[in-house]
């Protein structure tokens, strides 16, 4: 599959041929970009495609997480969006939530709304921001992929942005246990290979699944 290495899209219709590009935008764009991973990670420049196993959701565990998310009118909120996947494929199966992604990096931004002005997802938004400045009252369910373990990990990172720290690690940590701790019960939660330091004692564990790195959690 052909991919735009020096651009963050292919050309947008406009720049080609009118007729079968534009009509593969409107009527089957969105159902082919969410076949596969290898499908729909091609919206992406080549270097953002090659992190894709590692720091991106994959479509299959989005499908299901989004799934235990999901209610008609909910605001569900990616805890570290990165390029957006989580949020964009939620969108895509489930039309009536709405998914919000909080991230720090500018650049990430950048690709998740250009990616959402791409699959012309309405109901996928992205807020550039640290977690700390999110008001967690504005949201009614969240995902995290463990997005903290940067913090310690020096091997795997995005990129070269992000401090490597055991105490930011500790402090980011325990500001989301108090943010979740403060939410009402029915609150939903669904993590992806955490260490389950964030989570307060109040979240029971409704499922599991992915040799149990995927968890569906509850607040009572």
């Amino acid at each position: 599959m052909k991919v735009y290495p020096f651009s963050y899209f292919p050309p947008p219709p406009g720049d080609q041929q009118e007729g079968a590009v534009i009509k593969l935008k409107k009527d089957n764009l969105n159902p082919s970009l969410f076949v596969n991973d290898a499908a729909f990670d091609w919206m992406y420049p080549e270097h953002f495609q090659l992190l894709s196993l590692k720091h991106w959701t994959p479509l299959a565990i989005a499908l299901k997480a989004a799934e235990f998310l999901m209610e008609p009118g909910a605001r569900v909120l990616d805890i570290g969006s990165g390029i957006g996947k989580f949020c964009l494929a939620g969108a895509y199966h489930f039309p009536e939530t709405y998914f919000y992604g909080v991230e720090q990096r500018l650049d990430l931004i950048h690709l998740a709304q250009d990616a959402k002005a791409y699959t012309q997802l309405t109901n996928a938004n992205f807020i550039h921001a640290n977690v700390t400045q999110v008001n967690f009252k504005e949201f009614d369910h969240f995902y995290f992929y463990n997005s903290f373990y940067e913090n310690i990990d020096g091997v795997n990172q995005i990129d070269d942005t992000i401090e490597l720290s055991a105490n930011l690690y500790t402090y980011y940590t325990q500001y989301l246990f108090t943010a979740l701790n403060e939410k009402p019960p029915g609150t939903r939660l669904v993590t992806y290979h955490s260490l389950e330091q964030e989570i307060p004692p109040d979240y029971r564990l409704a499922d599991a699944s992915c040799n149990t790195l995927l968890k569906m959690w509850i607040k009572v």
